[in-house]
């Protein structure tokens, strides 16, 4: 391990706006801070969205930015790039932001019922090896987990590089009957002037210099259905 990782894990003890629980300690267990993000965390009432698999945190540093009345919760398991994020928001003082280093199949350890309303997952894995979909962040099983803490029509936002998640996830909302806000296998050839849906993430930036084209899907999730695996989407490995 290179010492600039070592020294990047030194400082993230010392940031306030960090949480690093033992995975032991939340494998099945409730976190301390379940339920309590708004009073322990925050300090206000006001809505709070995450960002799934946030790497180096620039969804959420540039949302945070934007919206002061918003409170942001950037999750990761890579200490060494949730860093980055964390760095940037203290020395920016952005008190509506904070982190959490995790893994997301823990992810209901840690939030109570409608404790969250938005939910951003910004260039994932695409898991596409067979076997795998069930790893995908927007899979049935992945969603149905965050319906037990996501507000009644709470939105998930999926920002990506890859055609294939981005169909795949658009059939399951089709077909569990998940209102479909806004869909786009072009994002920047259809929407141009959004400064949300412009912040670049330090994957997007690579993708784009390689001539890539960005997809976006927002949704809601509402009901009380379970959301199942699409059934006639067919696999395409785009």
């Amino acid at each position: 391990m290179g010492k600039n990782k070592l020294s990047k894990f030194k400082e993230n003890l010392t940031f306030k706006n960090l949480v690093q629980p033992v995975f032991d300690d939340v494998f099945r267990n409730d976190h301390e801070l379940k339920g309590k993000w708004h009073t322990n965390m925050f300090g206000n009432s006001n809505p709070i969205v995450l960002e799934l698999g946030c790497g180096k945190g620039e969804y959420t540093v540039g949302l945070s930015r934007h919206f002061k009345d918003k409170n942001f919760l950037g999750i990761d398991i890579k200490g060494a790039r949730l860093w980055r994020g964390v760095k940037t928001t203290t020395e920016e003082n952005l008190s509506n932001a904070a982190f959490l280093r995790t893994r997301i199949e823990v992810i209901k350890s840690f939030f109570s019922c409608e404790e969250v309303s938005e939910i951003w997952i910004t260039f994932p894995d695409p898991q596409l090896k067979t076997g795998r979909i069930k790893k995908r962040l927007t899979s049935s099983e992945f969603l149905n987990n965050y319906r037990n803490f996501l507000k009644a029509g709470g939105i998930v936002h999926l920002k990506t590089d890859n055609v294939n998640l981005h169909r795949y996830t658009k059939a399951l909302a089709q077909e569990n009957g998940l209102e479909i806000l806004l869909a786009t296998e072009d994002l920047y050839g259809t929407v141009s002037d959004d400064p949300i849906l412009g912040i670049r993430t330090y994957y997007e930036l690579m993708f784009l210099e390689k001539g890539m084209t960005i997809t976006y899907l927002r949704f809601k999730i509402d009901g009380t259905k379970p959301i199942e695996e699409p059934i006639h989407f067919e696999e395409q490995l785009l």
